[in-house]
């Protein structure tokens, strides 16, 4: 199967209605990130079957939650979910937040070449960033503990804001571990078209 048909066939699966043109604009993200990924090790993964599954079908499974205007993305790496989010939803400002100063030259490289007007990148760490207007919510694909997540980008959150945290198994030990003032608002299990292994998107507010 091409590596076109996997991402519509997954598309289709979780029920996105992704036009063709915006599909292809995913694939040339995903080009664009196995090329430069040859010299800059941005990713783990060298497959492009995998690349459908594990990068752009499995930021795309938190699209339905993406509702607000803008969003921060925290240790962004490669763009995982920025990009893919900011190629679905071209009216949704994304700030891409990553420290490593060489994935952070690509993404500014994959803001030029797929022409993302609405995306920001900033190499710096996350607790340093000061912003002129606060995000409505907050996302992180595995960026690291729920405590730690929420504890580093606290300042960058709006009041009645959200943070959305992609994780594999529940992480019950991590929603304990949890700062006083933060809860967990609402868990989604995710199911990623092509894979067994669990997928949860935690919503978490101040209390």
């Amino acid at each position: 199967m091409s590596a076109a048909a996997r991402l519509a066939d997954g598309i289709k699966a979780l029920g996105l209605d992704i036009d063709a043109a915006t599909q292809q604009r995913l694939l040339a993200y995903g080009g664009l990130l196995m090329k430069w990924n040859k010299v800059y090790n941005l990713t783990a993964i060298r497959d492009e079957q995998a690349l459908i599954d594990l990068h752009l079908l499995d930021s795309l499974t938190v699209l339905p939650y993406v509702t607000m205007d803008r969003i921060a993305d925290i240790g962004a790496g490669g763009g995982l979910p920025g990009i893919p989010l900011a190629i679905c939803r071209p009216e949704l400002e994304v700030a891409l937040v990553e420290t490593v100063g060489k994935k952070a030259s690509f993404l500014q490289q994959a803001k030029i070449e797929l022409k993302l007007d609405r995306v920001s990148v900033h190499n710096t760490r996350v607790e340093q960033l000061q912003v002129e207007r606060s995000f409505p919510a907050i996302v992180s694909r595995a960026f690291s503990s729920l405590a730690d997540f929420v504890s580093l980008t606290d300042h960058l959150l709006a009041p009645g804001g959200h943070w959305l945290a992609m994780k594999g198994v529940d992480p019950l030990a991590e929603v304990a571990a949890l700062p006083a003032g933060v809860e967990v608002l609402r868990t989604h299990h995710l199911q990623v078209p092509g894979l067994t292994a669990e997928r949860n998107l935690l919503v978490l507010g101040r209390r």
